[in-house]
């Protein structure tokens, strides 16, 4: 087993690889993704076995970056790495502080954003429990979550905005199970729902970017559940699916819940 300076070293060079012909800012943002903490937290991975090599980034985003990586036998798996920065904890304060899983964590910006990575795998496992379309979680520490690679061989899948859809009723029915069978089965709501954080897979979408899912029982969960509802039917009626109204969306939403509670009370 190499030393931990041993270990180091050998992950710096690796993340050196992935900085060559980048800009000045993408080597920045690569600066503020892989801290010292960051780079052993990925050496974890390695010597558990969950992963072999780091390769390139899929995406970035708001508070991190997704990396695609490989295990042993050269199967793709995705890697997202949270920013530990101040903007980054100032934008998910509120989602964790608020959530009620995660009552008494507040205040420390690391342990606040350690716990946004636990969100998103516990959002992602209760999504998946549900049948929803996400990528399969598979483990996460600290500031790093390791999960399905959503992709081919050609590249990550792309997302809804970027797809010309063949039946766009159909996805919209598939996307609207999102909302509904999240409300009903999961007990979530997504919070930040669009064309930008679905993935479409073999004319299949899949929902990422789950780590601002709150539960149903959150203070303003019905808030985020009407702007999901508004965003998904914007973007569809513009890519000309027959849409239902916001209205009809919400109570079909709720009043699935408010059945199921009436046959538990029976």
């Amino acid at each position: 087993m190499p030393s931990y300076e041993e270990a180091y070293a050998y992950l710096e060079r690796r993340v050196d690889a992935l900085k060559t012909n980048k800009t000045g800012d993408e080597r920045q943002t690569d600066a503020e993704v892989f801290d010292k903490k960051t780079l052993m937290t990925i050496y974890d991975f390695m010597t558990s076995g969950y992963i072999d090599s780091v390769h390139y980034p899929i995406s970035t985003g708001k508070e991190g970056n997704v990396f695609y990586a490989t295990d042993e036998d050269g199967d793709p798996l995705a890697v997202k790495i949270f920013r530990t920065s101040t903007s980054t904890f100032k934008r998910v304060a509120k989602y964790v502080e608020g959530d009620p899983r995660f009552r008494g964590v507040t205040g420390n910006r690391w342990k606040l954003i350690y716990a946004w990575v636990n969100k998103e795998f516990k959002n992602l496992t209760r999504y998946m429990e549900a049948d929803i379309p996400v990528p399969e979680p598979i483990t996460f520490d600290k500031n790093c979550l390791l999960m399905e690679y959503i992709g081919d061989e050609d590249g990550p899948a792309p997302q809804l905005k970027d797809v010309v859809l063949e039946d766009p009723d159909e996805t919209y029915d598939e996307v609207l199970g999102f909302i509904i069978d999240g409300w009903q089965e999961a007990h979530l709501v997504h919070g930040d729902l669009s064309e930008y954080n679905i993935l479409m897979m073999d004319d299949q979408p899949i929902m990422i970017d789950v780590g601002q899912a709150m539960t149903s029982d959150y203070y303003n969960a019905k808030e985020f559940l009407v702007r999901d509802i508004h965003n998904i039917n914007r973007f569809f009626k513009n890519r000309g699916a027959d849409v239902w109204t916001d209205d009809e969306v919400l109570e079909e939403t709720l009043n699935g819940n408010e059945e199921e509670d009436g046959e538990e009370e029976e």
